[in-house]
Formats: structure tokens, C-alpha cells, sequence
């Protein structure tokens, strides 16, 4: 395969997989020493095994993070702080891209930025949408609440009011509070209906400063 017959195959994919290369009648050795070839040349990103992205001049637009992080690992949704920030409850937060997903736990540092995955058990794998992330992006995020939940799920002492009161929580009224109940629901745990209680206290204490502004 030659390096124009790659562009014309993934030229409009943010990432793609080896396996989108092995269709028809092509050598599979062959195709991955080219991949090879052209990430030492600086042509392509391995992101991590079997995975890759265009590098620039190539790269008609640099893709979201979040689609990486989605493309990184399939079975994934972005949580945390990092979909705090998406969603304008934290202040902007992107050293390091959170995932959730049901399988292992992982983190690589690519040239498109740094992914982390954290393991999350099946029947909480659910409060995520497909989010809109302009030009024609679309990326699987955590909604506020869910990734309030999740990051508190996997923090030590996250349940705490000193805890939640650093993160600089901020457009509360943003929160559904019938949903964060419903979703504390699911996990079980006296930690998450203890932190629900604060994050409770909270969104009605923003409220009122709102108000009285």
C-alpha cells in the first residue's frame, strides 16, 4: 500500500484501526511494516496498538480529544472531571482526558494528548449521552450528574463537603437533582448517598447566593 492509497481510505477518520486496512486482498505483514515506516517518518501517530491517527501536514482537522478517547477504547464514555469541565461545573480541566470502561484500566500519552481509563463495573456503565462537539464531532460523555458520581465513586474520601467544596463546583442549577438521586441509586453505597447530601446542600446554597445577587 502506498501512502496515498492510506489518505484515501481514512483521509476524513479522525483515528482508525489496522483492521480497516486488512480488507480485500492485502498482506497483513506488509500493511503493518508500512504503518511502521510511516510513524517513524512522522507521517502517521501511533496512538497506542493497532491504533493511529494522521499527523499533520495529513491531518485535515485535529480531532476532539474526547473522540480519541472514545476511539482509544470503544467500550468508554468521558466522565469525570474531565466531562465536569464539558459541562461548565468545574473550571476548564484538561491534563489528562477520564474515561470510564468496563474493561481494564489503562493510560497512554499520545502526541493527540493524554488518556486514562478506569475501570467501572457493568451496571454502572450507563448515564451517558452521544454529545455534540462542533464540526461534526460527536463523542459518548457522562452526563453532569454521572460524572459527578463517577469521579467521587473513585476517590478516596470524595464523599466529604471539604472534598466536594475544593473541586469549585460552579452553575449548579445545571444539576438535575431528581437525576443524581436516580443515579446514586444504581451504585448502592453510603459513600454516594453521603456526597449526594452535600452536593445537595450545595446546589441550594448556589441558589441562594444567586438569588440574593
Amino acid at each position: 500500500m502506498e501512502f496515498g492509497g492510506l489518505l484515501e481510505i481514512v483521509g476524513e477518520e479522525p483515528v482508525f484501526e489496522t483492521a480497516l486496512l486488512l480488507a480485500g486482498n492485502v498482506k497483513p505483514n506488509h500493511v503493518r511494516r508500512q504503518l511502521s515506516r510511516w510513524v517513524r517518518a512522522g507521517r502517521i501517530y501511533q496512538l497506542r496498538r493497532g491504533i493511529y491517527a494522521l499527523a499533520p501536514p495529513y491531518q485535515k482537522r485535529r480531532p476532539h480529544p474526547f473522540v480519541v478517547a472514545n476511539s482509544m477504547v470503544t467500550a468508554s464514555y468521558v466522565s469525570g472531571q474531565s466531562a465536569l469541565a464539558f459541562h461548565g461545573l468545574i473550571p476548564e480541566y484538561a491534563p489528562v482526558v477520564i474515561s470510564m470502561t468496563t474493561t481494564r484500566p489503562a493510560r497512554w500519552t499520545t502526541p493527540l494528548g493524554s488518556f486514562a481509563y478506569r475501570h467501572i463495573r457493568t451496571s454502572l456503565f450507563s448515564g451517558y449521552q452521544r454529545s455534540p462537539l462542533g464540526a461534526r464531532e460527536f463523542a459518548f460523555v457522562a452526563k453532569p450528574e454521572k460524572a459527578l458520581l463517577d469521579l467521587v465513586y473513585l476517590t478516596p474520601q470524595a464523599d466529604s463537603l471539604e472534598y466536594l467544596t475544593e473541586l469549585r463546583l460552579e452553575n449548579l442549577q445545571r444539576l438535575e437533582v431528581t437525576e443524581l438521586r436516580r443515579q446514586a441509586e444504581l451504585f448502592g453505597r453510603p459513600k454516594i448517598d453521603r456526597a449526594v447530601a452535600h452536593i445537595e446542600r450545595l446546589v441550594l446554597d448556589q441558589a441562594k447566593e444567586v438569588a440574593g445577587a
